[in-house]
């Protein structure tokens, strides 16, 4: 029996620190916040795409006749081994996405293709290579060293458990992440809801941001015109090897800023500032009642209800069509 996955953000920095502690050497994320393939093939070597999409519960995930929406199930690829693990537990599709891309790029001529996953990740990989996707997943879910670092960087609460939430739950928008990868001259679909890769047809490593953007692109306009919430994350090369390769000083200093302001930022999602904010609420509390007495109080505790009910029906009011500010997880 596996224990229990928490969701965790669609963040670059989230991503690639996940990676570093699960012994990966240099791989990092980037954000991609244009649909434009020059964006994607500045940051050669690419190795693949993790996409986050709303999870369609109000329409069916695959075609007609167990077909997908889009490209052709390949189930004969595993043969050419191929990963690709069943996704058996809620919460785990946004590491799944990440070995998706990763334990397909073990073997290959150069760093364009190749990336050094390290020992826990490779005997993962040797050890499931050879099960159907099903026992991969399963495999996946009851890995205490993966899950464990999965778990490390969701965010620290004391009011939600994750563990009990209901993943068909229709009052809360679900989130779900993908990757797309080229894989023996074939750009592939890895999604852990689908029975099978779904293949996008040929793709090299050079033609790959032009073709997965069109992929992408299609899929997102299966969407009503207002919904926008879409994050886009791309695996490549460490960037401060670059930086090294060609003595570009100010990009090496950009980066490992970069990392610097992560790591910041990944020590505050596991952090429980519950106690700081109870101090903080009981000092302007404190405040009011000097400066306004009861009566003000009382003035200030209404204004706050009447704005919080306001925005309550501006978000209702948005829910429809998805143009709310929304933090994205899957």
């Amino acid at each position: 029996m596996s224990g229990s996955w928490n969701t965790i953000e669609s963040d670059a920095g989230v991503f690639t620190y996940l990676l570093t502690n699960l012994g990966v050497r240099n791989v990092q994320f980037e954000e991609l916040l244009t649909l434009d393939p020059s964006s994607l093939a500045e940051l050669h070597p690419v190795y693949g795409v993790i996409f986050l999409f709303k999870y369609p519960t109000d329409t069916p995930y695959r075609a007609s006749g167990d077909k997908p929406l889009d490209g052709t199930f390949d189930y004969a690829i595993a043969e050419n081994k191929l990963f690709f693990a069943a996704q058996t537990i809620p919460n785990a599709c946004g590491t799944q996405a990440l070995l998706s891309v990763l334990l397909n790029k073990t073997t290959g001529d150069d760093d364009d293709t190749r990336i050094d996953i390290g020992p826990v990740l490779q005997d993962f990989r040797d050890f499931t290579i050879d099960l159907p996707p099903e026992f991969r997943g399963e495999a996946l879910s009851n890995s205490d060293v993966i899950r464990d670092t999965h778990n490390s960087f969701a965010k620290s609460s004391p009011f939600v458990d994750e563990t009990t939430r209901n993943p068909n739950d229709e009052t809360e928008d679900a989130f779900h992440f993908i990757a797309y990868t080229p894989f023996n001259g074939t750009l592939y679909e890895l999604d852990g809801l689908q029975p099978a890769p779904i293949s996008h047809g040929a793709c090299t490593q050079e033609s790959f941001p032009a073709k997965v953007m069109e992929v992408i692109q299609r899929r997102i306009a299966r969407y009503g015109e207002t919904e926008i919430r879409f994050n886009l994350l791309a695996m490549t090369r460490d960037l401060r090897i670059r930086a090294r390769e060609i003595g570009d000083v100010e990009l090496l200093e950009r980066e490992e800023q970069k990392r610097k302001d992560w790591q910041f930022e990944n020590a505050l999602r596991k952090h429980n500032f519950v106690g700081f904010a109870g101090e903080v609420l009981k000092g302007v509390v404190e405040h009011r009642l000097k400066e306004g007495g009861e009566e003000g109080y009382k003035s200030w505790v209404e204004q706050g209800k009447q704005k919080m009910v306001k925005r309550i029906e501006e978000r209702q009011k948005g829910r429809g069509g998805g143009g709310e500010d929304v933090e994205m997880q899957g």
